[in-house]
């Protein structure tokens, strides 16, 4: 009898736990621009925050223009005190980091519903920017930049 009151017991934990896993869900995108990546994550449940690298999205950006670039996708569907935003961003400086978390949370909110999916789009926030930095190649100083030419 015990062993069955503690199989039972155990069983409920285990549904317990997979409640409390599925409660935390969360929507995950990827953004990038140039070099820059960012592993977007937006959670539906908890404390109504932008973190970027575990960082406060203020903390992180300390230009103003950054901040805007990277919270401009929550505030166009207005829904940047609706949801807890968590963003892992590495490689490049930090206006491709801007872009890249504009990027990511965009894509992320389409995955959350697809009707955000127009409006995003007719501002350019879905669309991936392809420039990048051009390669140098032998025999040149940088991309295109030759040596100075000596007529003798």
């Amino acid at each position: 009898m015990e062993n069955q009151d503690l199989e039972l017991e155990q069983e409920d934990l285990l549904t317990e736990k997979d409640l409390a896993a599925k409660s935390d869900r969360y929507f995950e995108a990827t953004g990038r621009r140039k070099t820059a990546t960012a592993r977007v994550r937006i959670f539906t449940r908890g404390e109504k925050e932008f973190l970027v690298n575990n960082k406060s999205y203020k903390d992180y950006f300390t230009v103003e223009e950054d901040r805007e670039t990277a919270i401009s996708s929550m505030k166009k569907m207005k829904c940047l005190d609706k949801f807890r935003v968590t963003a892992i961003v590495n490689g490049g400086g930090r206006g491709a980091q801007a872009e890249a978390v504009r990027h990511g949370t965009a894509r992320a909110l389409v995955e959350f519903n697809n009707n955000f999916k127009k409006r995003l789009r007719k501002v350019g926030y879905l669309t991936r920017d392809p420039r990048m930095r051009e390669r140098k190649k032998f025999g040149l100083k940088r991309a295109r930049r030759a040596p100075q030419w000596a007529k003798r």
